[in-house]
């Protein structure tokens, strides 16, 4: 069965057709606003996702995590609504609507039915272009994310990433959490917020997505109606630098009194505008993309001896890496780390098989449908699409960037872009059963 599973798979994969050239429209209003408009009638709902480049990238060193504050508090009052009826007006229609900060971008979300989207453009024209910032709100925020963040001390995972990115992204703003930290959100008061929405949050900074049951000429009018008025203003003049490349091996070991260790290794890498990109992306997937991946055949289910293991690339705007996080016994971290190595070195020295690289091609193409079978996830790809200037025509470019990738494309570029000697590695966990020290 196992040996008929992956002829079949690749069969079914390569049997979706190609998406359409261009899945939607792409709209400019006068102030700059950017409206991306998808039509799709089959259910009478409309998401709505707006992006502002308004990240934690933006952030001044001393008050890490203004700006995600600045973004979870949008929806926290207007000057002509409050909470309280911002959320009973959204709740009365059966919608939902929420916001959310993080290292590039600020996102609010409305998913709305078709007869109420009126009031859902209302709603996020008001939060977008009038939050009042209600000091309440903000020390009621400040006092949560204050509260998370000690929570989050008990989770592993999260331990070792702010580690990871803090090595990665030395003196970077990638390198400091989206959230802040105990001290950072201490020294942020209502005003702090008010000024950075006002800094940043601007039509020509702004992007949004629209999906769903609506005619794309109707919706531009309704937006530009709503926020055509938003004023243009200044482009903050703040420059973010991109991150430095580390290609030097880090190490922090980080003891925890767990029965399990947390492991990431990783080192700077390339995003998507640059030419190897792709065959990188079909390269991770053979060394560690999925369950048919040589990571995961050789240290889970040949040697056992991990709970996880798994492989990605992390293309950002200011900065990428390349990444692969492990969970096992304290007792294996060693062994389990040497073996990651030792398969990136396999992948550099023979390349992938010819049933890898079909599997990994197939996959990767087959499965992109299955990224937009939604109108939010549709939403938020047409997002990243527009950030990162891959236009709405990608799905059909992707196929084709990733039908040409050959097995000598694989193997020259694991050699140039996996580099076992250059790992920084992070390990959480109880580093005397792992026979490791600080």
């Amino acid at each position: 069965m196992k040996r008929l599973a992956v002829p079949v798979l690749i069969i079914l994969l390569w049997a979706i057709p190609a998406a359409a050239q261009d899945v939607g429209t792409r709209n400019r209003l006068p102030n700059g606003l950017t409206v991306l408009v998808v039509e799709r009638p089959a259910i009478p709902i409309v998401m709505v996702r707006a992006l502002v480049r308004a990240g934690a990238v933006l952030d001044p060193s001393e008050k890490a995590g203004l700006a995600n504050l600045t973004a979870e508090v949008l929806t926290r009052g207007t000057k002509s609504r409050s909470a309280t009826e911002i959320d009973e007006a959204i709740e009365f229609v059966g919608g939902s609507l929420g916001s959310d900060g993080g290292r590039d971008g600020a996102v609010v979300a409305v998913s709305i039915l078709k007869k109420d989207l009126a009031l859902g453009l209302d709603l996020l024209a008001d939060i977008l272009m009038n939050p009042s910032f209600s000091p309440d709100e903000v020390r009621r925020k400040i006092r949560e994310v204050q509260a998370d963040l000690r929570r989050s001390e008990e989770r592993p995972e999260v331990v070792a990433g702010r580690a990871f990115h803090e090595l990665l992204f030395p003196g970077h703003a990638y390198g400091r959490p989206v959230e802040g930290t105990l001290a950072s959100l201490g020294k942020i008061g209502r005003d702090d917020l008010a000024d950075f929405h006002a800094r940043h949050y601007r039509p020509q900074e702004t992007i949004l997505a629209v999906v769903g049951d609506l005619k794309r000429d109707e919706i531009v009018k309704e937006i530009e109606k709503r926020l055509g008025g938003w004023p243009r203003g200044a482009s903050p003049e703040t420059t973010v630098p991109r991150a430095p490349s580390v290609l030097k091996p880090e190490r922090k070991l980080i003891h925890r009194d767990l029965t399990q260790a947390t492991i990431l290794l990783g080192h700077s890498s390339i995003g998507r505008d640059h030419p190897d990109f792709y065959p990188l992306l079909v390269a991770n997937y053979v060394l560690g993309g999925g369950s048919t991946s040589r990571l995961y055949r050789r240290i889970r289910e040949d040697l056992g001896l991990v709970y996880y293991v798994g492989s990605g690339l992390s293309p950002g705007r200011y900065g990428n890496f390349f990444e692969i996080s492990l969970q096992t016994k304290n007792q294996s971290a060693r062994q389990a780390i040497d073996e990651a190595k030792l398969a990136i070195r396999t992948l550099r020295d023979q390349g992938p098989t010819p049933d890898e690289l079909t599997l990994a091609k197939a996959y990767l193409i087959g499965s992109f449908p299955l990224r937009m079978d939604t109108n939010a996830k549709l939403a938020d790809l047409l997002l990243t699409w527009e950030v990162n200037a891959m236009g709405l025509d990608y799905p059909t470019r992707f196929r084709q960037l990733i039908e040409r990738v050959t097995a000598e494309d694989i193997k020259r570029i694991a050699t140039t872009h996996f580099l076992p000697d250059a790992l920084t590695t992070v390990v959480v966990g109880n580093l005397a059963q792992a026979g490791l020290q600080p």
